[in-house]
């Protein structure tokens, strides 16, 4: 699992980030915006795209940001690109989009320019969306940045408004039989945050399914069953495989020891950034991924 970025940013910049996200809180959709999404066969929906950030063990601050564009419904991909980027701030809890988020951005708009006919109609996200602990998690973030279709699909339950992953919920998820059986997850407040899904008949664990942005909760559920081959819906999976083969093969300089002037500056974020932001463990964020 890659280290956590030495170090908590001040109060200045928690604060900042918690007015930015409720400024993006405004504009985030939560219903269906296109047609294609309205149909029940999809029938229109041509590309869906993945993203995903794959860490160098052992480095908190180099890192693989990689978008796919795959076919619909073939789930074959048509367009990829990873990129080595360095990473300006930790992981906190709650605000993975601005850790992440910036380089994914930047990878969508350079799709947007030199290949417009691949951008995809909707994206998948590695994380959550409105089930977040301020509404507002990492697939909202990209959502409304990119002004896309996004889909949050996690892979372990955020416990925020009262959810928990206590015995209830797992005796839940025991009776979830087929692949595409759901059951809503429903916070103490009585708002329905997201759903868990059954994504596949040889999946043991749900995923936990959440709207980003411009997608209804329905639609989104419905869309993550079909993209999934596996647990993990194809777009997503195919981004993390992409990006961690890339990880091997590009040679990354290994930060200096602890203490050295470098690794403080690399790590430490600015007071108030603008724009936000079933695979091996060692090489992932965080397992409380949005977070």
């Amino acid at each position: 699992m890659a280290q956590e970025a030495a170090g908590q940013p001040p109060e200045e910049t928690l604060s900042c980030w918690k007015r930015e996200q409720a400024l993006l809180k405004a504009r985030v959709i939560d219903w269906d915006t296109e047609a294609w999404q309205r149909d029940p066969a999809f029938s229109g929906l041509q590309r869906v795209g993945g993203v995903d950030v794959s860490f160098v063990k052992g480095d908190s601050v180099n890192a693989c940001a990689s978008l796919v564009v795959l076919s619909y419904p073939e789930l074959e991909v048509v367009y990829e690109e990873c990129r080595m980027v360095g990473l300006t701030a930790p992981y906190v809890s709650g605000f993975l989009a601005f850790r992440e988020v910036p380089f994914l951005v930047d990878a969508v708009q350079r799709l947007q320019a030199k290949e417009p006919h691949l951008v995809p109609q909707v994206l998948f996200v590695d994380g959550n969306g409105v089930l977040h602990h301020r509404g507002f998690g990492v697939a909202c973030h990209l959502g409304v940045l990119t002004d896309l279709p996004c889909i949050g699909v996690a892979k372990k339950l955020l416990q925020v408004d009262g959810l928990e992953n206590n015995a209830l919920h797992k005796e839940k998820v025991r009776l979830l039989q087929v692949g595409g059986d759901t059951f809503p997850l429903t916070g103490g407040s009585g708002a329905i945050l997201g759903m868990a899904l059954k994504s596949h008949d040889r999946s043991y664990k749900p995923l936990y399914v959440s709207v980003g942005h411009r997608t209804s909760l329905e639609t989104a559920v419905r869309l993550t069953h079909t993209c999934c081959r596996f647990r993990v819906p194809e777009p997503v999976r195919q981004a993390d495989i992409r990006s961690r083969e890339y990880i091997r093969r590009t040679e990354v300089p290994r930060p200096p020891p602890l203490g050295q002037e470098r690794s403080q500056k690399a790590q430490r974020p600015t007071a108030c950034p603008q724009g936000g932001s079933d695979e091996p463990a060692d090489l992932k964020a965080p397992s409380t991924r949005e977070q």
